[in-house]
Protein backbone atom coordinates (compact mmCIF):
# COMPACT_ATOMS: atom_id res chain seq x y z
CA UNK A 1 0.00 0.00 0.00
CA UNK A 2 1.64 3.27 -0.93
CA UNK A 3 1.70 5.01 2.44
CA UNK A 4 1.38 9.42 2.23
CA UNK A 5 4.36 11.39 3.48
CA UNK A 6 2.14 13.73 5.29
CA UNK A 7 -1.99 12.94 5.98
CA UNK A 8 -4.04 16.31 7.04
CA UNK A 9 -7.26 15.75 8.88
CA UNK A 10 -10.60 17.88 9.12
CA UNK A 11 -12.00 16.65 12.43
CA UNK A 12 -15.52 16.78 12.18
CA UNK A 13 -18.43 15.85 13.65
CA UNK A 14 -18.16 16.05 17.64
CA UNK A 15 -21.21 18.01 18.60
CA UNK A 16 -23.65 15.73 16.39
CA UNK A 17 -21.96 12.57 17.67
CA UNK A 18 -23.01 13.78 20.97
CA UNK A 19 -26.63 15.28 20.25
CA UNK A 20 -26.92 11.67 18.39
CA UNK A 21 -26.53 10.39 22.05
CA UNK A 22 -28.85 13.23 23.61
CA UNK A 23 -25.80 14.30 24.83
CA UNK A 24 -24.28 17.50 25.46
CA UNK A 25 -21.29 18.93 22.47
CA UNK A 26 -19.01 19.18 24.98
CA UNK A 27 -19.10 15.50 25.60
CA UNK A 28 -18.55 15.17 21.81
CA UNK A 29 -15.36 17.14 21.96
CA UNK A 30 -14.23 15.10 24.81
CA UNK A 31 -14.40 11.91 23.05
CA UNK A 32 -12.96 13.69 20.09
CA UNK A 33 -9.54 13.91 22.08
CA UNK A 34 -9.46 10.08 22.16
CA UNK A 35 -9.87 9.47 18.84
CA UNK A 36 -7.13 12.33 18.34
CA UNK A 37 -4.72 9.86 20.49
CA UNK A 38 -5.71 6.88 18.19
CA UNK A 39 -5.19 9.02 15.19
CA UNK A 40 -1.63 9.59 16.68
CA UNK A 41 -0.72 6.29 17.41
CA UNK A 42 -1.54 4.91 14.06
CA UNK A 43 -0.06 7.52 12.02
CA UNK A 44 3.12 5.94 13.79
CA UNK A 45 2.56 2.94 13.24
CA UNK A 46 1.24 3.01 9.70
CA UNK A 47 4.71 5.00 8.97
CA UNK A 48 3.35 8.98 8.41
CA UNK A 49 5.81 11.28 9.13
CA UNK A 50 3.57 14.32 9.16
CA UNK A 51 0.20 14.37 10.71
CA UNK A 52 -1.61 17.71 10.66
CA UNK A 53 -4.30 18.48 12.63
CA UNK A 54 -7.20 20.79 12.32
CA UNK A 55 -8.00 21.20 15.50
CA UNK A 56 -9.30 24.97 16.26
CA UNK A 57 -9.84 26.67 13.51
CA UNK A 58 -10.30 30.73 13.60
CA UNK A 59 -13.85 31.00 12.76
CA UNK A 60 -14.57 28.94 15.73
CA UNK A 61 -14.52 31.61 18.11
CA UNK A 62 -18.03 32.92 16.98
CA UNK A 63 -19.15 29.48 18.62
CA UNK A 64 -21.07 29.88 22.34
CA UNK A 65 -18.56 31.25 24.88
CA UNK A 66 -19.07 27.74 27.21
CA UNK A 67 -18.16 25.30 24.07
CA UNK A 68 -15.05 27.83 23.43
CA UNK A 69 -13.67 27.74 27.16
CA UNK A 70 -14.03 23.60 27.05
CA UNK A 71 -12.38 23.48 23.63
CA UNK A 72 -9.73 25.32 25.20
CA UNK A 73 -9.61 23.05 28.71
CA UNK A 74 -9.52 20.14 26.80
CA UNK A 75 -6.42 21.84 24.53
CA UNK A 76 -4.74 22.03 28.14
CA UNK A 77 -6.11 18.71 29.01
CA UNK A 78 -4.45 16.83 26.13
CA UNK A 79 -1.31 18.19 26.01
CA UNK A 80 -0.75 18.21 29.97
CA UNK A 81 -1.89 14.80 30.15
CA UNK A 82 0.09 13.38 26.72
CA UNK A 83 2.65 15.28 26.07
CA UNK A 84 5.51 13.39 28.19
CA UNK A 85 4.28 10.16 26.61
CA UNK A 86 4.41 11.97 23.20
CA UNK A 87 8.15 12.92 23.64
CA UNK A 88 8.69 9.38 24.63
CA UNK A 89 7.37 7.86 21.56
CA UNK A 90 9.82 10.72 19.68
CA UNK A 91 6.36 12.72 18.27
CA UNK A 92 7.94 16.09 17.41
CA UNK A 93 4.88 18.69 18.74
CA UNK A 94 4.67 22.15 16.58
CA UNK A 95 1.52 24.43 16.13
CA UNK A 96 0.59 26.67 13.35
CA UNK A 97 -1.97 28.88 13.53
CA UNK A 98 -2.49 33.17 14.60
CA UNK A 99 -0.83 33.20 17.78
CA UNK A 100 -1.84 36.83 18.57
CA UNK A 101 -5.42 36.58 19.93
CA UNK A 102 -4.27 33.46 22.25
CA UNK A 103 -3.43 33.75 26.60
CA UNK A 104 -0.79 33.98 27.56
CA UNK A 105 -1.42 30.42 29.61
CA UNK A 106 -2.22 28.71 26.29
CA UNK A 107 0.79 30.33 24.47
CA UNK A 108 2.91 29.46 27.15
CA UNK A 109 1.48 25.73 27.06
CA UNK A 110 2.20 25.41 23.57
CA UNK A 111 5.48 26.66 23.62
CA UNK A 112 6.09 23.97 26.17
CA UNK A 113 5.18 21.32 23.76
CA UNK A 114 7.04 22.27 21.00
CA UNK A 115 10.46 23.12 23.27
CA UNK A 116 10.20 19.90 24.61
CA UNK A 117 9.65 17.96 21.83
CA UNK A 118 11.72 20.11 19.34
CA UNK A 119 14.64 17.44 18.63
CA UNK A 120 12.12 14.59 18.01
CA UNK A 121 11.52 13.06 15.13
CA UNK A 122 9.95 9.80 14.65
CA UNK A 123 6.24 11.75 13.89
CA UNK A 124 5.60 15.77 13.56
CA UNK A 125 2.37 16.21 14.66
CA UNK A 126 1.58 19.62 13.38
CA UNK A 127 -1.65 21.11 15.20
CA UNK A 128 -3.48 23.66 13.95
CA UNK A 129 -4.87 26.03 16.47
CA UNK A 130 -6.77 29.27 15.92
CA UNK A 131 -5.85 28.65 12.03
CA UNK A 132 -7.23 29.44 8.80
CA UNK A 133 -5.92 29.36 5.76
CA UNK A 134 -6.66 32.75 4.31
CA UNK A 135 -5.31 34.04 7.27
CA UNK A 136 -2.30 31.51 7.16
CA UNK A 137 -1.53 33.74 3.53
CA UNK A 138 -2.69 36.89 4.52
CA UNK A 139 -0.05 36.86 7.42
CA UNK A 140 2.70 35.50 4.65
CA UNK A 141 1.92 38.25 2.27
CA UNK A 142 2.56 41.18 4.63
CA UNK A 143 5.60 39.20 6.05
CA UNK A 144 7.12 39.76 2.53
CA UNK A 145 5.93 43.35 2.08
CA UNK A 146 7.65 44.09 5.31
CA UNK A 147 10.75 42.69 4.43
CA UNK A 148 10.47 44.68 0.98
CA UNK A 149 9.96 47.85 2.29
CA UNK A 150 13.15 46.80 4.46
CA UNK A 151 14.83 46.45 1.67
CA UNK A 152 15.82 42.67 2.30
CA UNK A 153 13.68 41.28 -0.05
CA UNK A 154 13.45 42.48 -3.85
CA UNK A 155 9.85 42.22 -5.10
CA UNK A 156 10.98 40.40 -8.18
CA UNK A 157 12.06 37.31 -6.36
CA UNK A 158 8.51 36.59 -4.56
CA UNK A 159 7.61 33.25 -6.46
CA UNK A 160 6.24 30.30 -4.95
CA UNK A 161 8.42 29.14 -2.79
CA UNK A 162 9.22 32.73 -1.46
CA UNK A 163 5.15 32.38 -0.22
CA UNK A 164 4.97 28.80 0.70
CA UNK A 165 8.44 29.22 3.06
CA UNK A 166 6.87 32.57 4.51
CA UNK A 167 3.68 30.20 5.70
CA UNK A 168 3.17 28.66 9.32
CA UNK A 169 4.12 25.50 7.25
CA UNK A 170 7.55 26.65 6.02
CA UNK A 171 9.27 23.56 6.13
CA UNK A 172 6.82 20.92 6.09
CA UNK A 173 5.80 19.09 2.80
CA UNK A 174 2.50 19.86 1.31
CA UNK A 175 -0.29 17.48 2.30
CA UNK A 176 -0.72 14.42 0.34
CA UNK A 177 -3.67 13.56 1.50
CA UNK A 178 -6.64 15.42 3.51
CA UNK A 179 -9.40 13.81 5.06
CA UNK A 180 -12.43 14.53 6.43
CA UNK A 181 -14.73 12.93 8.72
CA UNK A 182 -18.50 13.52 8.83
CA UNK A 183 -19.43 13.09 5.65
CA UNK A 184 -19.46 17.09 4.97
CA UNK A 185 -17.01 17.28 1.31
CA UNK A 186 -15.58 21.07 1.76
CA UNK A 187 -12.07 22.08 2.73
CA UNK A 188 -13.08 24.79 5.76
CA UNK A 189 -10.55 27.21 4.65
CA UNK A 190 -7.96 24.52 6.32
CA UNK A 191 -4.07 24.36 4.22
CA UNK A 192 -5.82 25.94 1.16
CA UNK A 193 -2.38 26.96 -0.61
CA UNK A 194 -0.79 23.88 0.78
CA UNK A 195 -4.10 21.56 -0.83
CA UNK A 196 -2.97 22.37 -4.10
CA UNK A 197 -2.37 18.77 -5.32
CA UNK A 198 -3.83 16.97 -1.88
CA UNK A 199 -6.14 13.85 -2.57
CA UNK A 200 -9.01 13.94 -0.29
CA UNK A 201 -11.13 11.33 0.83
CA UNK A 202 -14.37 12.30 2.80
CA UNK A 203 -15.54 9.66 5.60
CA UNK A 204 -18.89 9.23 6.71
CA UNK A 205 -17.88 8.37 10.11
CA UNK A 206 -18.06 11.23 13.13
CA UNK A 207 -14.73 11.99 14.51
CA UNK A 208 -15.00 10.52 17.38
CA UNK A 209 -16.04 7.01 15.89
CA UNK A 210 -12.65 7.62 13.87
CA UNK A 211 -10.18 4.47 14.24
CA UNK A 212 -7.50 2.76 12.76
CA UNK A 213 -9.98 1.17 10.55
CA UNK A 214 -10.87 4.33 8.97
CA UNK A 215 -7.26 5.63 9.14
CA UNK A 216 -6.58 2.46 6.87
CA UNK A 217 -9.40 2.83 4.40
CA UNK A 218 -8.24 6.59 4.01
CA UNK A 219 -5.26 5.62 2.94
CA UNK A 220 -6.33 2.65 0.91
CA UNK A 221 -8.44 5.07 -0.88
CA UNK A 222 -5.50 7.40 -1.58
CA UNK A 223 -3.29 4.38 -2.94
CA UNK A 224 -5.39 3.56 -5.19
CA UNK A 225 -5.14 7.77 -6.77
CA UNK A 226 -3.26 8.62 -9.55
CA UNK A 227 -1.18 11.63 -8.84
CA UNK A 228 -0.18 13.50 -11.33
CA UNK A 229 0.43 17.12 -10.93
CA UNK A 230 -1.06 18.57 -13.78
CA UNK A 231 1.71 16.16 -15.74
CA UNK A 232 0.15 13.13 -18.70
CA UNK A 233 0.32 9.74 -16.94
CA UNK A 234 2.86 7.32 -19.33
CA UNK A 235 0.01 4.92 -19.75
CA UNK A 236 -1.85 8.03 -21.37
CA UNK A 237 1.12 8.67 -23.53
CA UNK A 238 1.10 5.70 -24.81
CA UNK A 239 -2.08 5.41 -25.97
CA UNK A 240 -1.75 9.16 -27.31
CA UNK A 241 -4.40 10.67 -24.99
Amino acid sequence: MNTPQHVAIIMDGNGRWAQRRGQMRTTGHRMGVEAVREAVRSAGELGIRYLTLFAFSSENWSRPEDEVNDLMGLLKFFVRRDLAELHREGVRVRVIGNRRALKADILSLLAEAEDLTRNNSALELIIAFNYGGRDDIARAARGLVDQVARGELDPQSINEDAISNALDTAGIPDPDLIIRTSGEQRISNFLIWQAAYAEFVFLPCLWPDFGRADFEEAIRQYSCRDRRFGSVAERDLALGS
